[in-house]
């Protein structure tokens, strides 16, 4: 890839794109945990590529920090958008939830997408993953973006302070913070691991779309479920961290009816 890059660097586009698909597996889905859009990814990605390709011969790293650089130039143009977006609320699932439970209209709409998708099936893995985006989109831009790149895309502590133009300590700081936040919200919350929880949309959604399959047999599989009665918070939100590193948010088994979930999550909390 060393002598793609030289070439890339004298302005060959199709060298230079070579090496951009290279990033796009771990770069798709670390737009859209961010924007939570499809058309928003693409666009994002698509500006991506035009803005590196025109600073590509600026670029004075060797190839193992091309991937940093590329995240550097999308997360900017990422982080200028979400400033002029809405804060989403902790109980923006709950909205959407209780939109979808009791209006036939809106089963009816979700069931239409999921029948005309090749992505159609639930899968508990997954919605653990749909809700750790929602949960991390009620923080602040900053911490989304630092536990996204250090936690889920395993960034070191030193690149994400480059990524995001930051001291090594403002990063480890907002990395602490961003995961007590986070871990606060899903003790209160998940049914999953708290008996007590508010949150019961992965079963309630079961129900909806995939009501033959064993939904407490299916959630018991989880490590985080098994571990829950005797592991502390942090180590919870370690597995649950595990969990999100396997699911691709854009070509898993329920993307479709995810993404639909999402959408209809923005428009009923007024997000967009």
């Amino acid at each position: 890839m060393e002598d793609k890059l030289k070439i890339a660097k004298k302005g060959d586009i199709n060298a230079f794109n070579d090496i951009f698909k290279e990033y796009t597996n771990s770069l798709k889905p670390y737009l859209y945990r961010l924007l939570t859009n499809r058309e928003d990814v693409e666009d994002f990605y698509h500006n991506t590529f035009i803005k590196a390709f025109e600073k590509i011969g600026t670029f004075k790293g060797d190839v193992s920090q091309l991937k940093s650089w590329i995240f550097t130039i999308a997360t900017r143009l990422v982080i200028n958008h979400l400033n002029k977006k809405k804060k989403w609320k902790v109980d923006a699932q709950d909205k959407c939830r209780d939109s979808l439970v009791s209006n036939p209209e809106v089963q009816q709409s979700f069931a239409t997408a999921v029948m005309k998708s090749t992505h159609n099936e639930y899968d508990v893995k997954e919605h653990i993953d749909f809700c750790f985006t929602c949960i991390n989109k009620t923080l602040a831009i900053d911490k989304q973006v630092a536990i996204l790149l250090k936690n889920v895309f395993e960034f070191k502590v030193q690149e994400v302070a480059e990524i995001m133009d930051k001291s090594h300590g403002q990063v480890k700081h907002l990395l602490v913070d961003s995961r007590k936040e986070m871990t606060d919200i899903f003790d209160g919350r998940c049914a999953l691991i708290n008996q007590n929880g508010t949150c019961h949309q992965c079963s309630e959604l079961q129900g909806l779309f995939n009501p033959k399959a064993d939904f407490q047999r299916e959630s018991l599989k989880l490590t985080m479920v098994q571990a829950a009665n005797d592991t502390d918070s942090n180590q919870l939100m370690d597995l649950r961290e595990e969990i999100i590193k396997q699911v691709n948010p854009l070509k898993a088994a329920g993307t479709d009816l995810h993404d639909h979930f999402m959408q209809h999550m923005k428009k009923v909390n007024e997000l967009d």
